[in-house]
């Protein structure tokens, strides 16, 4: 049975490592639709895990505002780190994302999300929302994505907010737990992220 956490980060992962779209200033639903589409086609193919966990950490590269989420999950936190501290979390966030969402991602197949409407918030953001079909295991689910609009030629996916569970506010809090129980200490998320990239 799938928890609501598991559920936003599945359905976060489905947008995050779908194909780029090559057209210019594409509306920010059809962008969600069309990635969605490529996404599933391709986690539908006849790659094999390791072929799909490659692939998909080079689309999400040119998808996912990777660095603008590791900023964001840093919070506060982020005005006590020091230049090398700061390149060096850039460095093992990008490795941590990149690994953690491509494998787990790969395990799926065929995802099905309907985009039903877009919501224009300000110049810099549009929410889309959309809804996760229904299947055997899972109820439909309604899920609504926070799309970075500044440039309209580059649209990049900042967060999924899913029966009001934003996934990256709730990073943002799980590294910010890390790092107080650690007494402050920012090398404590630092090494935890890097053991996971490397496992």
């Amino acid at each position: 049975m799938f928890s609501k956490k598991n559920l936003a980060f599945f359905t976060f992962l489905i947008i995050s490592f779908s194909n780029t779209v090559s057209v210019h200033s594409i509306e920010p639903d059809t962008f969600i639709q069309s990635t969605v589409n490529r996404a599933a086609k391709t986690l539908g193919g006849d790659l094999n895990k390791k072929e799909r966990i490659e692939r998909l950490k080079v689309i999400a590269r040119d998808t996912v505002d990777i660095r603008g989420i590791g900023f964001y999950s840093l919070g506060s936190h982020k005005k006590n780190l020091s230049d090398e501290q700061l390149e060096k979390y850039e460095e093992v966030f990008a490795k941590y994302f990149l690994k953690s969402f491509s494998s787990r991602l790969a395990e799926y197949s065929n995802p099905e999300i309907e985009v039903n409407s877009k919501k224009k918030i300000n110049e810099n953001y549009t929410i889309v929302s959309s809804t996760l079909v229904a299947t055997d295991s899972r109820p439909e689910v309604k899920i609504e994505w926070r799309v970075y609009t500044k440039n309209p030629d580059n649209l990049l996916i900042r967060d999924l907010i899913i029966e009001g569970l934003s996934l990256a506010r709730t990073q943002k809090e799980e590294f910010s737990s890390i790092i107080n129980s650690n007494d402050g200490n920012i090398e404590a998320l630092l090494k935890n992220l890097s053991d996971f990239a490397i496992k």
